[in-house]
């Protein structure tokens, strides 16, 4: 496949040419790895490591083409044509989505942002679209989904790469779908690797504290975020699909959100000033059911997902459905149709007489919601096993320990993704926000570094009525220690506990994980 310079030259903000556009590019790459002859190297200035820098080896491997925001030096002009750009990341993102024939703009394409819930929203929202008759994909943090094809999106991945991005809307388009829901993190969006999407519907969730390790600031946070719903109004219009801000009226990014230009903005929330909102909310340990008012009449819907915070992403797939002019009985089946979510209050059962999950929650503010939820269906204790990420918000460590104290009877502190921090001495940090909840170390809390040994920990404490509660991790399949991804899964290191708990270590087997030591 090759496509001539030009025709992508078309997609770009603005540009410098230095050197000639009749030429044939064989692909847009940002990893000069990838690298082959006649390809397009874009030099993208990362957090860590300056692409610029490859330049020399992307020539060597056969670039024809260079885009960077550097002035050109002689020998990449010599050797290629060289695009001076104001951003290479926002480059990237326009080249790739010419290279792919720019897939979103035949596709009803909604945006999910937000600190919390991303996910099962994002799920929620595509499984409305599908019972209304819209055959609709997906990327989200659990993976991409493509037609009838579920595809792993990698370890630790949040919004891929603007190229693959492409490529995914790219193989929808190619399958016959008509609808796209893309998950769209904070850092996705700050990096550009959504720009060039086209999207008719921006949906956020809540932003909290989170992620102000890479940002800064809780308003750079918000900005980020802000920028699905500046790209959904300048993206191109589609015959007979609006444009929808979705907003949570009960999230501080309201204020900041609700000018928003489009052609409808529809707030979700649990007060009277929501415009979707709950006449009535029952939650049980077998699901929740909403009785929901909204601009296009009441709709009553029972949902597998259990906990307040579910209704909240249930509201907003709704207000998502009734901004799109879906019909409501449409929305409630989508609704009902998800069973749950990868990591997410995922239930793991091994023939234990107490109730064990496995939830993504690796913010204070998510921590806090899931323990309330465990708490209203947990007759005996509530025993959590979390961690806090190095190289992350520093803050969040205290507030999460003060947060576990507070709620959970027994508090497991142990790793989770320390990278090249001191495991050591985030634990302590957890610690003392633990203490200042309330605890006290060996009785009410404990570390243990070892994340494995940690869940064993928790399983062996649990007594019938109990439940034992992972957080953190949720679908991820690695852990980082150093700047190694080691394989791990909070999903099967529980049932490996339990299956301990329940059957004994010889039937059980080994951990089906090894992590490095605290000392490494």
């Amino acid at each position: 496949m090759s496509r001539k310079l030009d025709e992508l030259l078309a997609s770009l903000p603005t540009y410098e040419l230095h050197g000639t556009a009749n030429r044939c590019v064989t692909a847009v790459v940002a990893d000069s790895r990838q690298v082959r002859a006649g390809a397009c190297f874009v030099a993208v200035r990362g957090v860590n490591v300056d692409g610029h820098r490859f330049i020399p080896q992307a020539l060597d491997a056969g670039a024809s083409v260079i885009v960077g925001e550097d002035p050109p030096q002689e020998e990449w002009r010599a050797r290629a044509t060289y695009l001076r750009v104001p951003n290479s990341r926002e480059a990237l993102a326009h080249l790739a989505a010419a290279w792919y024939d720019h897939p979103s703009r035949d596709l009803l394409v909604v945006g999910v942002t937000g600190t919390d819930g991303k996910t099962t929203t994002s799920t929620l929202i595509a499984s409305v679209l599908e019972a209304a008759g819209w055959p609709t994909g997906r990327i989200t943090t659990t993976g991409a989904r493509v037609g009838d094809r579920e595809l792993d999106t990698g370890f630790h991945v949040t919004t891929p790469p603007a190229p693959e991005v492409q490529r995914y809307l790219r193989q929808m388009v190619d399958a016959g779908v008509k609808a796209a829901v893309l998950e769209s993190t904070s850092h996705g969006l700050d990096q550009r690797r959504v720009d060039a999407v086209a999207f008719d519907v921006a949906v956020v969730t809540n932003v909290t504290h989170e992620h102000l390790d890479y940002h800064g600031t809780w308003e750079a946070y918000m900005a980020a975020k802000a920028r699905l719903f500046d790209l959904m109004a300048h993206s191109p219009r589609k015959a007979g699909i609006p444009k929808v801000a979705v907003i949570n009226r009960d999230d501080t990014s309201y204020f900041h959100l609700k000018d928003t230009p489009a052609d409808r903005v529809l707030t979700y929330g649990m007060g009277d000033d929501a415009e979707v909102r709950p006449a009535s909310v029952e939650v049980g340990s077998e699901g929740t059911r909403v009785h929901a008012l909204t601009p296009a009449g009441s709709v009553h819907i029972e949902s597998p997902l259990i906990g307040e915070f579910n209704v909240y992403n249930i509201l907003a797939a709704v207000a998502t459905g009734v901004g799109l002019g879906l019909p409501l009985d449409a929305v409630a089946e989508g609704v009902r149709r998800v069973h749950g979510v990868p990591g997410r209050m995922e239930r793991v059962h091994e023939g234990q007489d107490f109730l064990a999950v496995v939830d993504f929650a690796h913010s204070p503010v998510a921590l806090e919601r899931a323990l309330h939820t465990l708490r209203a269906l947990t007759p005996g204790r509530l025993i959590a096993i979390f961690g806090s990420a190095g190289l992350r918000d520093v803050a969040k460590r205290y507030l999460m320990g003060k947060i576990g104290a507070q709620l959970a009877d027994v508090v497991i502190l142990t790793a989770e993704d320390p990278r090249t921090e001191s495991l050591e001495a985030i634990l302590e940090e957890m610690a003392r926000g633990a203490r200042e909840g309330g605890g006290v170390e060996g009785q009410s809390f404990w570390r243990v570094s070892d994340r494995q040994q940690a869940i064993l920990k928790g399983v062996m404490m649990a007594q019938p009525g109990d439940t034992v509660a992972v957080f953190g991790k949720g679908h991820e399949r690695s852990m980082c220690f150093g700047e190694v991804e080691y394989p791990w899964s909070d999903r099967e290191a529980l049932r490996w506990a339990l299956q301990v708990r329940v059957q004994g270590e010889e039937e059980a087997g080994p951990p089906p994980f090894r992590l490095p030591t605290m000392d490494g």
